[in-house]
């Protein structure tokens, strides 16, 4: 996969421990907790994605900001390497060099008044204050190459409203580079794009996994990307992982009521009813 060594990939993880996270609603005098996410743990490891499956709502993206350090889990932990993380200082720095986020929207998560070689030296002055200016300006050069923006020279000086979505998710991916991440987080990085881009960038975030061992955290409503992209797959309904499992066997052998809903992204109604009354059986079960 990549030029580590086998015996240093063991070393490299992500892990979340129980992670559970609760919100507390007020309306009026009334306050209410919201169990967003519900004791969830899984291990990320270098070279490897899981993607993790659910609806809006289902507490993908809170844990996501859980794993970049913007939530803090109600109870849990987040160990990186093996080592529990810090939340500030130099602690923070170093993991948030490690782990890098790409969002959802490559329309809000750059800065419409800085250009686009901006945007990626600001990283990498952060995170090696030791190199020179020349050196900072060649790098951000060479992470337009990576992710096919090329030539680099005539992207670096436009701004973000110059690009198309899909060049701008290039950025994106490329600004997570920046640092030397050695995991990205992927809050669905596709779902915004025209489906005619939408399997370049996946292709591309893919590539990079090869040629620098990332470990990736793919979060998608998509099962059917997440199976061509992953190597495991985790479904989450209501803050629970309700499944999970290599991609092909969750896909082809699903087990749970959730999963096999879906995998029906456009059933017929008739059907839609039927895996509905099947999903609240076996929901009801569960809870029994």
């Amino acid at each position: 996969m990549s030029a580590h060594t086998d015996a240093g990939a063991a070393a490299r993880t992500l892990e979340a421990r129980h992670l559970t996270k609760d919100f507390h609603l007020r309306s009026g005098f009334k306050t209410s907790i919201l169990h967003a996410v519900k004791d969830v743990s899984f291990t990320l490891q270098a070279g490897r994605t899981i993607a993790l499956v659910g609806e809006s709502g289902s507490g993908k993206s809170t844990i996501a900001r859980m794993l970049m350090k913007l939530e803090t889990p109600t109870s849990g932990q987040i160990l990186l390497d093996g080592t529990e993380t810090g939340t500030r200082g130099q602690s923070l720095a170093r993991y948030r060099s490690d782990v890098q986020m790409v969002f959802q929207d490559p329309f809000a998560s750059l800065n419409p008044f800085h250009s686009i070689v901006h945007h990626l030296e600001r990283p990498l002055r952060i995170h090696h204050p030791e190199w020179s200016g020349a050196q900072v300006h060649e790098r951000a050069l060479e992470l337009l190459d990576r992710v096919r923006l090329s030539p680099a020279k005539s992207f670096a000086e436009r701004k973000p409203h110059e690009l198309s979505g899909g060049q701008r998710q290039r950025v994106a991916i490329a600004r997570a580079l920046a640092p030397g991440a050695r995991f990205i987080v992927a809050d669905e990085p596709v779902s915004m794009l025209d489906v005619s881009i939408r399997l370049g960038v996946l292709n591309l975030l893919a590539d990079l996994q090869r040629e620098d061992d990332l470990g990736v955290l793919y979060i998608t409503h998509d099962l059917a990307t997440a199976r061509h992209f992953s190597d495991e797959i985790m479904v989450l309904y209501k803050g629970d992982v309700v499944e999970r499992g290599p991609a092909d066997e969750v896909i082809l052998n699903p087990q749970h009521a959730y999963t096999k809903t879906l995998l029906g992204a456009a059933p017929e109604p008739e059907n839609l009813g039927r895996l509905r009354d099947e999903v609240r059986r076996e929901l009801a079960a569960e809870t029994r």
